[in-house]
């Protein structure tokens, strides 16, 4: 009687954790599943050029990749009632690294500029991983809505989605054209933080950046948001309670 008491009392406390590690695992499968659907196009092209034209999308795409664990990391933690601090540490990461993820957007603009196969091919390839790129940007923001959502209420989740979605339209602009990356933040502080506020304080100076940064912006929270009232918004990744 006491050994089915003990064995089953500390079953019972751990199961709750169960449902967030499935969900997460479940999200990490089909991210792993359309990353290798777009990097087996890339070694098509490969096998059959003989040159790796496009092996920069294999590093985008790992680029893409590390918002997606990191927030996987604050979805771990949250669930097992991690400290706030340990969750600010990692969000900052994530934040610093989500451009990374639509950043594969506008890797279309090498469309036609790469001879070797049909353009109808390239386009697909480039297309699969825009596709991989802005799925992990948004699994990865589904993860950390929730996260701030369950523990910050309900505004506070949307707050920090859409600006977290509108400073990564930014952020694209930056690595697309100042050619800026998120190691800059460390490396080249100042030079990222000059462009910055020269961009930002004359913004009518220069419309392109006002055009792009709102196209940009439309476009992924308007993804984002198909894929929150789709499915997204049942994700639960509450905490275990003793």
């Amino acid at each position: 009687m006491d050994s089915t008491t003990h064995a089953t009392g500390p079953a019972r406390a751990r199961r709750p954790i169960g449902r967030p590690v499935r969900r997460l695992a479940a999200l990490a499968a089909a991210m792993t599943v359309v990353s290798a659907l777009a990097t087996g196009l890339l070694w098509v092209r490969m096998s059959r050029t003989g040159e790796a034209s496009f092996s920069f999308l294999t590093w985008n795409l790992f680029l893409a990749w590390v918002p997606f664990v990191l927030a996987v990391a604050m979805g771990l933690l949250h669930a097992r009632g991690g400290s706030r601090w340990a969750l600010l540490g990692l969000g900052v990461g994530w934040l610093l690294f989500l451009p990374n993820a639509p950043y594969i957007l506008t890797d279309l603009i090498h469309l036609g500029a790469i001879p070797g196969a049909p353009l109808w091919f390239d386009a697909t390839l480039i297309g699969a991983f825009a596709v991989a790129g802005l799925a992990l940007g948004i699994a990865s923001l589904l993860v950390v809505h929730h996260v701030v959502q369950e523990r910050l209420g309900v505004a506070a989740g949307w707050a920090v989605a859409v600006s977290s979605l509108v400073l990564s339209a930014l952020g694209v602009y930056l690595g697309r054209f100042p050619r800026f990356n998120s190691w800059d933040v460390l490396t080249n502080l100042d030079g990222l933080v000059g462009v910055v506020l020269k961009r930002l304080g004359d913004p009518l100076g220069n419309p392109f950046l006002i055009q792009f940064g709102v196209a940009m912006s439309a476009a992924l929270i308007g993804s984002y948001a198909a894929a929150w009232w789709v499915g997204g918004r049942r994700l639960d990744l509450r905490p275990v309670t003793a």
